[in-house]
């Protein structure tokens, strides 16, 4: 009589668990839009969510530690004239966040710290080059200041934000609507998931395709596709039959998948988050009210399924935060701001341990905040990896804030929004010598007083 083997990891104990209501962010009216992108970015400084605004397109940025109910006044970065459909913080700066709106435009934002408080309505940065509404943003995760943003125009375009110019156009590749783009671990491919049926792995510079694969998925429903590990793909979609599924390629032999697994007959589009230092990937669909796990290996089937957290209700969005900002000395190895319809809710992932020590098996050395090449550099053709660091001690930021800095010959929208900021300053010299005169002239009278209440004294 055979007995079944139970495949060994460190990672078959996984467990989600939601965080008490006080760690919550409540009364938030979560944007209505029927657009499948996350409406949540995550940093270890701030958390930001797509809203319902009136009269144009808003997101809230809150710091991590606002917490509770939140003021219905709270500023927002109400900039567009359409409505937001996708934000990213920058993975350098976590002052810096981006948004793609349906005004066809994608705008830069410069977070204070502590958060906002007055409403940020002029942008550092505006990009002006698509035609029709952006939807996808994605920072590069080495290079300094370079976007990719994907528009419903079917275009693709790499920005220097810097000079706030549009570098590359990818126009003549994808026939349809983009349904997903990402970069490869030190951004020298993109991978992008298309309406006409076609998954493209990309040179960025050349705007050429390296391989593609027709029909990953045989439904007609969105497919999203991200890189994994050692270069392979993992695509969710949907069967002919509408059932939902998970694959994974290798991309130098498209032929057949390494693995095709079926998962449930749901009609939300799985969103996959893949953590490369533990290699789980977390499937979360919109619509769904559960996040499923799984860990990616060299030994078949590849995708071994792990886990599943269930709550009741529904998510409308996802953010994930990076590594650097979890805590380590709880064994969290993900944490996750599931949005509700009326709020915000943290999802912590640990590995139960018994020790207190740092788990260094957990927590190998993670991409950090610094960039590895500069824009300029990178497109010239220098390519650079992720610079590590060791998460042992919780992550210390060694460096200053990063101030932003834009090149305003470049830009007729940068060098306004700078000349207001000059105007402002003028205006605060004034106000400095009024004071100043004011002071001099009380002096003078406080002198005159003094001297007439001696002279009657006398």
């Amino acid at each position: 009589m055979s007995r079944k083997v139970v495949r060994t990891s460190k990672f078959r104990h996984v467990f989600g668990q939601a965080l008490k209501a006080d760690q919550c962010y409540d009364d938030i009216r979560i944007s209505q839009m029927t657009w499948d992108s996350n409406f949540c970015s995550v940093n270890p400084k701030f958390v930001a969510m797509i809203v319902d605004a009136s009269g144009g397109g808003a997101f809230i940025v809150l710091p991590l530690s606002k917490t509770g109910r939140i003021d219905m006044s709270l500023p927002t970065v109400c900039g567009h004239t359409g409505p937001v459909l996708d934000i990213e913080f920058c993975p350098h700066n976590d002052n810096i966040i981006a948004s793609g709106s349906e005004d066809c435009s994608v705008m830069i934002w410069e977070i204070p710290d502590g958060g906002l408080i007055s409403p940020l309505k002029d942008p550092v940065v505006k990009l002006d080059g698509h035609s029709k509404r952006v939807g996808i943003l994605s920072w590069h995760p080495t290079a300094h200041n370079v976007l990719m943003s994907a528009g419903c125009d079917n275009v693709v375009i790499l920005w220097n934000v810097v000079h706030g110019e549009a570098v590359v156009r990818i126009d003549s590749v994808h026939t349809d609507l983009i349904y997903s783009a990402c970069w490869n671990r030190n951004g020298s491919q993109i991978l992008t998931s298309c309406k006409d049926k076609k998954l493209r792995v990309l040179d960025p510079r050349k705007g050429s395709v390296i391989c593609e694969k027709d029909k990953p998925h045989e439904g007609s429903r969105p497919v999203r596709a991200v890189f994994v590990s050692d270069g392979k793909i993992l695509t969710t979609g949907f069967s002919r039959m509408s059932e939902r599924q998970v694959a994974l390629w290798d991309p130098k032999n498209f032929g057949e998948p390494l693995t095709l697994q079926e998962l449930d007959t749901s009609s939300g589009v799985l969103l996959p988050f893949f953590d490369p230092d533990t290699g789980i990937v977390y499937l979360c669909g919109k619509g769904d009210s559960s996040i499923r796990y799984f860990e990616v290996t060299d030994e078949a089937p590849y995708v071994h399924y792990l886990s599943m957290y269930s709550s009741k209700e529904s998510q409308k969005g996802m953010g994930y935060m990076p590594k650097r900002g979890l805590e380590v000395n709880k064994c969290e190895i993900a944490r996750f701001y599931k949005l509700h319809e009326r709020k915000c809710e943290p999802i912590v992932m640990t590995v139960p341990r018994k020790s207190d020590l740092f788990q260094e098996d957990l927590y190998p050395d993670t991409i950090g905040p610094e960039p590895s090449v500069e824009a300029d550099d990178w497109f010239s053709g220098k390519n650079g990896a992720p610079i590590l660091i060791s998460l042992k001690d919780g992550f210390v930021a060694t460096t200053k804030n990063k101030e932003f800095k834009v090149i305003k010959s470049l830009m007729a929208t940068t060098s306004s929004s700078l000349s207001n900021r000059q105007s402002d300053s003028v205006t605060l010299q004034a106000l400095q010598n009024e004071v100043k005169e004011l002071r001099e002239m009380v002096e003078h009278d406080l002198r005159l007083v003094l001297c007439s209440r001696v002279t009657n004294y006398d």
